[in-house]
């Protein structure tokens, strides 16, 4: 196609659509992976600029083919690159200088530049003094460039000088331009992934297939340092092994004994994970983790862990490599995070850290530093190299640090996660990503991560905090961006609430959106837990408690606002008419609506009983609990490409730090219901237990429940001062209460942090807040998480459901110990009952049966 007038064209109106127009002055430079893609945009540009009456010059210097036809209407220059960099320049610019203004060029592929020229830098200088001539005299000039031929001494400067920088994937026999660089020009889907379809070019917003088409080929890389330092000469080695064909070089102890070295360096130090390391991953993807990575030294163990999780895969399983959706992350090593604290004058509140007794001392204060300080040039370059990669795709910035998800410590939640948008000018996204790494180092030093290594005893082992950066899985619907499907899945079932379900068959906790509402407890909604040998077994009775404990809202981000934000299901739904809905919902015609006013409920039925999602989330981590020959813990998105294929992206896995998940065997008891404190039937969480109880704190529902919502958070903080009075060894300590433990709203429950209840064993969660609150199993939450790392056995009441109970006449008559323990704390005395239960008079012991779903506390003696 061509187009006949004089405004400056690329000869295909998608395309001039997608740039915002073509504007005199404008080189553009086309980053294809062969000669054909180049000649594809070559042709239409050529046509139209003849039809338009311009004057069009065509400088051959290369061997391919040539891009115009022997009889097209253009001054055609031949040129010899071999007589020399400034004999070639300077015909060049006398042949611009005699066209004067207005001219159009086209320039054969610049690569073959470099190898006539033996120097990268060259070809950079050669466009970097072609380019600015040209847009003084306001031309429109075409260039190709090879993808991959060069390193960034070329494609830095031409990046940088150029108007227009746009790179062309062919895939399945479809071509792709991801607009790069387009200058003085701005839309919200500009940088995104664009299919040729007919004359047209449409934004491409899967991620599983943006993904797909930018691994198909290896990306040029991050620039380096130009001298080679320590870090780049351990590689170089690799990579002659590695353009060896033949496998003989596996054979050489020195070769071994280098890629464990290669492994150290960039990898992980960890002996668990070595293990596992040496076993599944290669020195080529040791290498493709260097090509992508910002910076030096370790990659931490949430990389590590998704690394490794994708290998075993689809090394055990042929399917998998059809079923995952391809990822492109990158890595910040953990050297970025010394070199900022140093730079910054922040490295001596760093070691305060490791001392127990003053390693909180300071800690806002370097946090507050982190937020404002400041990168090294060469770091700053690197992430404006990998946000022009990504272009306009949503990513998120996770923590990694380097004992993060290893064995023996997740640190679920410790550390902070950022999405960012990734929307707006170049400059924007740059300062909102800095401004998300500030954020999760800041992380490393609050109060939360520094308790949870002072309890797990690692306040003075290095914990360097590496960084991933992750392309957002989802799909743009509307304006709004959100995978269909995420969640977090355990090999190991810790929550059997029927004799039916098996603990080894593992389970998924699943909801719509975005994961942050199954990582992290959400006080006002529900999610759907599965139990993988029992998929559609639930805990409610009937579709009207279905509806009813369903979710409801969803988040997603929002690309007009640049954020992320929480909206209903329903109304997003709205919004989205690709969403194949009738996978993850079911219509509720229970009130007589027809078929088009009844609304949509997340059963996610069709989607458990219809596809292959179950058996492909049991495979997967049946396969990497017998990888890591342990539990796992994996969080996970899915997306369906039409009403049958999906994609699953495994973005973490970790060994799962539940103790005891073997059988444990229970005696028989008969107790008479009189000699019962507490009866309960599920949710109970945790590892089965008999086990006496030393002493037991009740917060009293109706007394806390009238109080203000500010006195709330005293009152927790009080069960905080009371879990550190009695300490770690003062025998087992059981707390029940009002509605949820841990929660950010007081309305609904208690709001203490994790180590406000770290020398808890037992905690119970009464369910009578409100009536229509019931306890969202928080299976694979971040605060559950730690209970059952902590092995915390987590129990709900229901006080209106039968066979539950609470004897609150023996609660009431026992005497309060609470000013015993916190003389200063009369206040709370009718809201906080302290009950020390080994004496001969109230002995309380407690049986869990976590299988059964059944607890029983009672008293030892008989009145």
């Amino acid at each position: 196609m061509s187009t006949a007038d004089n405004h400056p064209s690329t000869g295909l109106k998608g395309m001039d659509s997608v740039l915002k127009g073509v504007l005199a002055g404008d080189n553009i430079v086309w980053q294809v992976g062969s000669i054909d893609d180049y000649q594809a945009f070559v042709t239409p540009y050529a046509e139209a600029a003849v039809a338009a009456g311009h004057k069009l010059t065509y400088f051959r210097f290369a061997s391919h083919p040539p891009l115009l036809p022997e009889d097209a209407d253009a001054d055609v220059h031949v040129l010899n690159p071999a007589d020399g960099f400034e004999n070639f320049i300077a015909k060049i610019h006398s042949v611009i200088e005699a066209a004067g203004y207005g001219a159009y060029y086209v320039f054969d592929c610049l690569s073959e530049l470099a190898a006539d020229w033996y120097s990268d830098q060259m070809l950079g200088n050669f466009f970097m003094l072609t380019c600015p001539y040209l847009y003084d005299l306001q031309t429109i000039a075409y260039f190709g460039l090879l993808r991959s031929n060069h390193s960034n001494h070329a494609t830095t400067p031409i990046l940088n000088t150029t108007q227009l920088y746009l790179d062309v994937f062919r895939n399945k026999g479809s071509i792709y331009v991801r607009p790069i660089k387009v200058q003085h020009r701005y839309s919200p889907t500009m940088n995104l992934l664009h299919v040729w379809k007919d004359d047209d070019f449409f934004p491409v917003t899967e991620s599983a297939v943006i993904s797909e088409i930018l691994t198909s080929t290896r990306w040029s890389g991050l620039e380096t340092p130009i001298t080679a330092g320590a870090w780049e000469r351990a590689f170089i080695r690799a990579e002659e092994i590695c353009s060896d064909e033949s496998d003989e070089h596996w054979l050489s102890e020195e070769d071994r004994t280098m890629f464990g070295h290669l492994c150290g360096m960039i990898i992980s130090r960890d002996p668990g994970m070595l293990n596992l390391i040496s076993k599944h991953l290669s020195i080529e993807d040791v290498l493709e983790v260097k090509h992508r990575m910002i910076g030096s030294g370790l990659i931490g163990g949430k990389a590590v862990g998704m690394l490794l999780a994708r290998c075993i895969l689809k090394e055990r399983d042929a399917r998998m490599k059809d079923v995952l959706e391809a990822q492109d992350s990158f890595y910040i090593g953990s050297d970025v995070f010394y070199t900022f604290l140093v730079r910054n004058g922040i490295w001596w509140d760093r070691q305060k850290q490791r001392n127990p007794e003053t390693f909180l001392v300071g800690s806002e204060q370097a946090r507050q530093r982190i937020l404002t300080g400041q990168f090294p040039d060469y770091i700053l370059k690197q992430f404006e190299q990998m946000l022009d990669y990504y272009g306009q795709s949503p990513i998120i910035v996770r923590s990694s640090s380097l004992l993060e998800d290893n064995f023996g410590n997740s640190f679920a939640g410790k550390y902070d996660s950022v999405f960012c948008a990734n929307q707006g000018p170049r400059e924007r996204r740059l300062e909102n990503f800095i401004a998300a790494v500030r954020t999760i180092y800041a992380s490393s030093m609050s109060k939360e991560a520094l308790n949870y290594r002072e309890r797990h005893g690692i306040l003075d082992r290095d914990e360097q905090m590496a960084l991933l950066v992750m392309r957002v899985s989802g799909s743009m619907y509307d304006r709004k961006f959100f995978p269909q499907l995420a969640g977090v899945g355990f090999s190991f079932n810790p929550y059997a609430w029927s004799e039916t379900i098996d603990p080894e068959a593992g389970v998924i906790r699943l909801v719509f959106g975005l994961g942050t509402r199954a990582v992290d407890r959400s006080d006002d909604d529900y999610t759907r837990v599965v139990a993988l040998n029992e998929p559609t077994r639930r805990p409610e009775s009937n579709f009207e408690e279905i509806c009813q404990y369903s979710q409801r809202k969803m988040e997603y981000i929002d690309l007009e606002s640049n954020q992320l934000v929480e909206g209903y299901f329903l109304d997003v739904a709205k919004t989205a008419p690709r969403l194949p809905i009738n996978i993850f919902a079911t219509q509720d015609y229970s009130r007589n609506a027809s078929a088009a006013d009844a609304p949509w409920i997340l059963t996610f039925e069709k989607l458990l009983t219809e596809t292959n999602f179950v058996k492909d989330m049991q495979s997967m981590m049946t396969l990497l609990e017998e990888a890591y020959d342990y539990p796992v813990d994996i969080e996970f998105t899915a997306n369906f490409l039409d009403d049958t294929h999906y994609k699953i992206n495994l973005v973490q896995c970790r060994p799962l730090q539940v103790q005891g998940t073997g059988n444990v065997t229970l005696p028989d008891i008969d107790i008479p219901k009189e000699r019962h404190v507490l009866e309960a039937h599920g949710a109970v969480v945790g590892q089965s237990r008999f086990t006496p109880i030393d002493r037991l704190v009740f917060v009293v529902p109706e007394n806390y429940g009238h109080i203000p919502l500010a006195d709330r958070y005293e009152v927790a903080r009080m069960v905080g001062e009371i879990n550190r009075v009695h300490g770690k060894d003062s025998g087992n300590l059981m707390i029940m209460g009002p509605g949820r433990w841990g929660t950010s709203t007081p309305a609904l429950g208690i709001p203490v942090s994790f180590s406000d209840i770290s020398n808890v064993n037992l905690l119970c969660e009464i369910v009578g807040m409100r009536e229509d609150l019931i306890p969202d199993v928080s299976l694979g939450t971040h605060f559950l998480n730690e209970l059952v790392e902590m092995n915390i056995l987590y129990i709900a009441m229901f006080p209106n459901k039968s066979g539950n109970s609470i004897n609150r006449e023996f609660l009431d008559k026992q005497p309060n110990q609470l000013l015993e323990l916190l003389p200063d704390a009369g206040k709370w005395k009718d809201i906080i009952h302290v009950i020390d239960t080994n004496t001969a008079e109230t002995r309380l012991s407690l049986w869990a049966d976590t299988v059964h779903q059944t607890v029983i506390c009672y008293t030892d003696t008989e009145e």
